[in-house]
């Protein structure tokens, strides 16, 4: 029995210093997700230049799945700004690279007092795939117009930010639709869409 002990005691030092199987058992580190980088043409925007500037850093800042950068050339963008006269509109994504989306910078919400940066932060948001929530509260930049035109808030919230980030996960899809909803952001309480 003092022999089986002394063994024993000779083993567990041993045993306690080789990490047995231990190396199996640990998992490989898992690769983190790809980054979709999206481009984007302003060269049309003209007033907008600066609320769009903001708006790609605000998404930038939030998100992780996703990149926005400033296009080489107009003809490589995936989604181009321009600003017109009539109310905010855009392509209802998520757009992805190679696809093509357009975001309408209306003048017209911008004259009934909404902010330009909440503006350009929430059509941008519909290029990511998020839907309008006009009945959120303004800490939501897809609230929009909904908390009225005191509500300057133009950082997307952690969910918003999560979504996004859902919609980017997986990267570049497969099939992509040529068919594209367009939202019209009517900011004085009346919602059109249509599609292209």
């Amino acid at each position: 029995m003092i022999k089986r002990i002394a063994a024993l005691a000779a083993l567990v030092p041993a045993m306690l210093s080789t990490p047995v199987g231990v190396a199996s058992a640990r998992s490989a580190p898992h690769a983190p997700p790809a980054v979709v980088t999206l481009t984007y043409d302003a060269s049309d925007a003209g007033q907008w230049e600066g609320p769009i500037k903001q708006a790609v850093q605000n998404w930038n800042d939030a998100v992780h799945n996703v990149r926005l950068e400033p296009a080489s050339t107009p003809s490589s963008a995936d989604y181009i700004y321009e600003a017109t006269s009539g109310w905010p509109q855009t392509t209802l994504g998520p757009i992805f690279p190679d696809g093509y989306g357009d975001v309408q910078l209306g003048r017209q919400a911008v004259d009934e007092g909404y902010d330009a940066i909440r503006i350009a932060v929430h059509e941008t948001g519909h290029i990511l795939g998020l839907p309008d929530d006009y009945s959120g509260p303004c800490s939501e930049v897809m609230s929009g117009h909904g908390p009225g035109t005191s509500c300057t808030n133009a950082k997307p919230d952690a969910a918003e930010a999560a979504q996004v980030d859902k919609n980017y996960a997986d990267g570049t899809p497969a099939v992509r639709s040529d068919h594209h909803q367009v939202v019209i952001d009517i900011w004085s309480g009346r919602v059109l869409t249509g599609s292209r």
